[in-house]
């Protein structure tokens, strides 16, 4: 097969590699039908994140059962299937609490298990996935694939941006600010709106990300950053802050920007990938009650609720994607993403 692999800053090949088969009895192999490439991709992309040997890439995508190990009872050859973007036995402790992103075998596609077993690439033809059964979701019925942008979302970005909106408390009523723009922050925008948020400023300032936000339920844009976004939005809300405010970024100056932005006593949700070592100010905590949660997206759990809003065109996350190109032209993908000339590409084979 062909797959993506990453062989240091700035270089994205795309490269063949030994097609994937069943090593272990609860195993599945998947033919990529849809993948893309994620904001996070970019940290090993731009050189923040090490990239010590060339290895497979990606962490989202859909497909369809090519064949299952001996022990895989809750999926079949011909399924179409959601992968979130980590692998879970769905056995453990931490599976049963719904914490599958802390399965005991728990591995990002691209990566390796704890156990350092590693893992196929997913900007690529072929998958095998460990632990299928506790990992992959299947789709009740095979989606025609004006669907298939909408249910990639689901592998990572709008289950992570629901997260954002469950980890910060968003409630019907509810005042909502959401710290970045990439497509994980468009799609906490949609989440708050999904659940009941009476009020959503999206802080961005771009154009195309701006329209997409309103589209999705926003009722304010703030383009301003650093301080004086933290000052737009108090005059924006009458010097009262947002009772839930959800951080999309993962930097030391997008969490500042955050907690600038949330009430004495509301909540914050973050979901951004960190880099650049954010930091919680302990004493702002403790002088103002502000509630702090979130971290890596538990999505196999999210699906259940997730799912049949898309199915049923309630919500239209994949709106996200506002570039195709083929697999094949995938360091073409990461240019786009990179330069910001695109929110999110999908990949076709």
């Amino acid at each position: 097969m062909q797959t993506t692999i990453i062989h240091g800053p700035g270089d994205i090949r795309f490269e063949e590699r030994p097609d994937p088969q069943i090593q272990s009895a609860g195993d599945a192999v998947v033919r990529v039908v849809r993948s893309c490439v994620c904001g996070s991709d970019l940290w090993p992309y731009r050189g923040v994140a090490p990239t010590h040997a060339p290895h497979p890439i990606g962490h989202e995508f859909i497909g369809i059962v090519e064949a299952v190990g001996a022990d895989v009872k809750d999926v079949r050859v011909g399924d179409f299937v959601i992968s979130p973007f980590t692998d879970s036995d769905g056995t453990c402790v931490h599976c049963r609490n719904g914490i599958t992103t802390s399965c005991v075998n728990f591995g990002v596609w691209g990566g390796t298990t704890r156990t350092g077993e590693p893992l196929d690439g997913a900007q690529g033809e072929y998958v095998r996935v460990p632990f299928a059964d506790g990992t992959l979701f299947k789709v009740p019925e095979s989606p025609d694939a004006e669907l298939f942008p909408h249910l990639l979302t689901l592998a990572d970005v709008m289950s992570t941006g629901h997260h954002a909106a469950r980890s910060g408390n968003v409630h019907p009523g509810a005042t909502v600010v959401v710290v970045g723009d990439g497509a994980v922050g468009l799609c906490a925008v949609l989440a708050s709106k999904r659940l009941g948020a009476e009020r959503i400023v999206a802080m961005s300032r771009h154009d195309d990300r701006q329209n997409l936000a309103r589209a999705f339920g926003a009722t304010d844009i703030v383009a301003e950053r650093g301080d004086e976004g933290i000052a737009a939005i108090e005059e924006l809300l009458g010097g009262v802050g947002a009772d839930s405010v959800l951080e999309c970024v993962g930097t030391k100056d997008s969490m500042r920007q955050a907690l600038g932005a949330v009430r004495p006593g509301g909540h914050l949700g973050f979901v951004g990938v960190p880099a650049g070592a954010p930091e919680l100010p302990m004493r702002q905590l403790f002088n103002t009650n502000i509630h702090v949660a979130g971290g890596m997206a538990t999505v196999r759990p999210y699906l259940d609720e997730l799912l049949p809003d898309v199915l049923s065109g309630a919500i239209e996350p994949g709106r996200v994607f506002d570039l195709a190109l083929p697999l094949a032209q995938v360091a073409d993908a990461y240019t786009a993403m990179d330069q910001r000339t695109a929110i999110k590409v999908l990949l076709e084979p």
